[in-house]
């Protein structure tokens, strides 16, 4: 019986959940990974499909001094008008899920996807399986107030353009909880890694026998 030549995992949470720190686990295992939020950020620079669409749906305005888009206060306007996040989504998805699929493309094994809105998105039926990273609402907050230097409350504002945890939970096909330490973390990221990796018909560093 002839393997895919991959098996794409789609990989996601809520704000200051771990993703990325679970994603750079993966990848230290030997999978193969794509970040979004990475993607994202490469289409909004100036020139790029993602900045043209954005531009379009928001004017010029939405431009610092020197041309690039202002994503501080993009967000700072689209977390509080839920009608303009949604036109954002409009705008950048299309391009993104474009380039995603490109990446993906010419990748092989097992290849997992930081998906942030995998859910939200109805991104589902591009994966063959999907995981949740979570940890409890309260620490989620505290990590994301002290990364992006943003109140309590703005941060429980961004989060709530997202679906909560046991909805999430309810799809994913497999959850990581992060409520330890990044050894705990990276301990159940190797195990799903083997797990996912079996499932794919490979070898637990993702290749095919």
């Amino acid at each position: 019986m002839t393997r895919p030549r991959r098996f794409v995992v789609g990989l996601t949470g809520g704000l200051g959940a771990g993703k990325s720190a679970a994603l750079a686990e993966f990848e230290r295992l030997g999978a193969a990974t794509v970040c979004l939020d990475q993607v994202a950020r490469e289409q909004a620079r100036p020139g790029r499909e993602g900045w043209t669409a954005i531009v379009r749906a928001f004017g010029r305005g939405v431009l610092d001094a020197s041309g690039r888009i202002d994503r501080k206060a993009l967000g700072a306007r689209v977390f509080r008008r839920p009608a303009e996040r949604r036109r954002l989504e409009r705008a950048t998805h299309p391009p993104v899920l474009r380039e995603m699929k490109a990446r993906v493309s010419r990748l092989r094994g097992v290849v997992v996807v930081d998906a942030p809105l995998l859910f939200e998105a109805g991104l589902e039926k591009d994966f063959d399986a999907t995981v949740l990273v979570d940890c409890p609402e309260a620490e989620r907050v505290r990590r994301v107030a002290r990364r992006d230097g943003l109140p309590p409350a703005e941060v429980r504002r961004r989060m709530a353009a997202q679906w909560p945890s046991a909805r999430k939970r309810a799809r994913a096909d497999l959850t990581i909880d992060n409520d330890g330490s990044r050894a705990a973390l990276n301990a159940r990221v190797k195990a799903a890694h083997a797990g996912l990796s079996l499932l794919y018909g490979g070898t637990p560093n993702g290749n095919a026998d």
